[in-house]
């Protein structure tokens, strides 16, 4: 596939062109990029890699190291760009979008507490690209952060790999219904975000 016609949006794309290390880069640009991580695919780019070694595309483990090792890195690097860089790039800019993802993020961790919200923002999309510089901004203790970043990360890319994995080899011609399953799992996972929303008072 030539470089101009990469769709770095389509995870299969990437997949195919890159096969395991587009699963490590994506996480962890999902993960630790704040600019660009809403944009990128994460449970659509891991949970189809898991489907791709179940047919012999990919190789499990590589696929399995690559997630966990993105997510982790990603996350870490977010945590220290929020608490080093993020509050001088707050009050530099005047993104009011950005100062709206940034308050969900301080919404998240307020509600669930620091331990809650990192493992469970892995699993909601959006939440999980904010959570990490928020972590950093809000200063949450490095020790406490990493410690809970790499249970979230390692459990959330983990899990998605083994499930694609697991519906490879027991639904025979599964690619045929991969988009409606990457379908059901995004929507799965931002009910959280809707409950949420819908769980808070009128201002």
């Amino acid at each position: 596939m030539a470089w101009s016609a990469l769709n770095p949006m389509s995870g299969s794309a990437l997949l195919s062109e890159f096969g395991a290390l587009a699963v490590l880069l994506g996480t962890f640009a999902e993960s630790g990029l704040v600019v660009v991580g809403f944009f990128l695919p994460g449970d659509t780019l891991i949970f189809p890699a898991g489907v791709l070694c179940a047919n012999g595309t990919l190789v499990l483990w590589q696929v399995m190291v690559g997630a966990a090792a993105g997510a982790v890195a990603g996350a870490q690097a977010g945590y220290v760009f929020g608490k080093h860089g993020g509050r001088a790039v707050l009050a530099r800019t005047s993104n009011h979008r950005l100062h709206a993802t940034v308050g969900r993020g301080e919404q998240w961790l307020a509600r669930y507490g620091p331990r809650r919200a990192i493992v469970l923002g892995r699993f909601v999309p959006m939440v999980r690209t904010v959570i990490n510089p928020v972590a950093g901004v809000l200063e949450v203790p490095t020790a406490v952060f990493t410690r809970w970043q790499v249970v979230g990360g390692i459990a959330w890319s983990q899990s998605l790999v083994l499930l694609g994995y697991w519906l490879g080899t027991s639904i025979p011609d599964i690619d045929k219904y991969l988009l409606p399953a990457v379908g059901v799992i995004v929507v799965v996972s931002l009910l959280p975000l809707w409950f949420g929303r819908r769980g808070q008072s009128p201002e």
